[in-house]
């Protein structure tokens, strides 16, 4: 991995020197989305997987939902161990490495959140993980709006400063997720437009507005302004 010209930015600690919190203060926001969407399909799992796992937060709100489930997070990124020592007592297991491949036994759930967007070839990487996975939770950021494209800005900072190599739409999400071999049970917005914690003022008063606009014209409204992401519940589609 260390020779991979996309995840040379997270194991060489450029990632973590422009982000140098991963994002650990949206993780109880993920934890409690994810949560919800599991219980609408009343799913319990015994064994939680999480793929690309930064600073493992994610993982630590989750271990309250599911108390009795084994939580295991992987991550490539040389400088996450030393974050991970502050979940020493939680009974979480960490490791530095890529999950697919690793050869322990098909977790009931894994997790892919905020990671799709940031890798060299997702369809490998998906394809792969359709034979590694019983169920799978996915999050995406919904760059990709005509406001962002008309001002173009707001794509390249986010390629610059957080590594997004590809931009979705819902309708984006979906077709690749079928096309590597998933099938979707439910696909849901999460309201980050207006319900993200951590947001300056600016962003709140945006966010009002998208929600408007959301809830007047639907999917048309998060395509025409972006601010949005979507949460995905997805399995391995079956094959004769």
């Amino acid at each position: 991995m260390n020779d991979d010209i996309v995840a040379r930015r997270y194991t060489n600690g450029e990632y973590a020197e422009n982000n140098p919190d991963w994002d650990a203060n949206d993780s109880p926001w993920k934890a409690e989305r994810v949560a919800e969407l599991l219980a609408v399909h009343d799913l319990r799992p015994a064994s939680i997987v999480e793929i690309g796992c930064g600073a493992g937060w994610v993982l630590a709100n989750l271990k309250a939902c599911y108390p009795g489930a084994t939580l295991a997070g992987y991550d490539i990124a040389h400088g996450l161990p030393k974050l991970w020592e502050k979940h020493g007592d939680s009974g979480i297991h960490f490791v530095l490495g890529n999950y697919l491949e690793q050869s322990e036994a098909v977790p009931d759930l894994v997790l892919v959140l905020d990671v799709i967007e940031h890798l060299g070839n997702p369809f490998d990487f998906l394809a792969t993980l359709s034979g590694r996975c019983r169920h799978a939770v996915f999050h995406f950021p919904l760059d990709l709006s005509a406001v962002s494209v008309l001002r173009e800005a707001p794509l390249l900072h986010v390629r610059r400063k957080v590594g997004h190599l590809h931009f979705f739409t819902r309708g984006l999400v979906l077709a690749l997720l079928e096309e590597c071999g998933f099938e979707v049970i439910e696909a849901r917005y999460t309201g980050a437009a207006y319900s993200a914690p951590n947001r300056s003022l600016r962003t709140r008063l945006a966010g009002l507005l998208r929600r408007m606009t959301n809830t007047l014209l639907g999917d048309a409204g998060v395509r025409l302004l972006g601010g949005e992401t979507l949460m995905v519940l997805a399995r391995p589609r079956a094959t004769s």
